[in-house]
């Protein structure tokens, strides 16, 4: 199952920027090596460099990474509530409030990088044991649809995009 599955019915037009940064990838295999790819290059940043911010207000790497793994954790909770047919209206995330409240800052590498293994590692599993049908169904969060198959895509390119953000604003 490829993005080009998806259709416009099953997300908020909002994701559709991070499900174009997602690649020309399958959902499972594309979680795989997107997780890859990121646990590669977030290890390869120089420790000097995490808890740096090119901007006053602006996020620390390990707070990025914290909000990487804080999104991939409510997103897939969706999902699997999604798939398996629960109708809870899920209300949006205050992404800025989770990461003023993470301590990211006050955390190792190892630390958040074994908790990024982890969330990564639960969702490539979940994702596989969806069937067709589960990965289709629909449902609502932030007062628009939301389907399991599109959350994943979402998921791999919300980490893309902010694995640019990175590269291009902070090394």
């Amino acid at each position: 199952m490829t993005k080009e599955d998806l259709k416009k019915d099953e997300y908020n037009p909002y994701y559709q920027q991070y499900i174009q940064k997602s690649g020309d990838v399958t959902l499972t295999e594309g979680l795989k090596n997107n997780g890859d790819l990121t646990i590669a290059f977030l290890e390869s940043i120089p420790e000097e460099k995490l808890e740096y911010r090119y901007a006053e207000g602006k996020w620390t790497i390990k707070e990025i990474i914290q909000h990487l793994i804080d999104t991939e954790r409510v997103f897939t909770y969706r999902a699997l509530c999604i798939a398996r047919g629960d109708k809870t209206l899920f209300p949006g995330y205050d992404q800025d409030e989770y990461a003023a409240n993470s301590e990211a800052n006050k955390r190792s590498m190892f630390s958040l990088m074994n908790e990024y293994k982890a969330v990564r590692l639960a969702s490539i599993i979940m994702f596989e044991s969806f069937s067709e049908a589960m990965l289709k169904r629909i449902g609502v969060a932030s007062n628009s649809n939301l389907s399991p198959r599109a959350v994943a895509f979402i998921v791999i390119g919300h980490e893309n995009h902010h694995c640019e953000i990175i590269n291009e604003r902070y090394l």
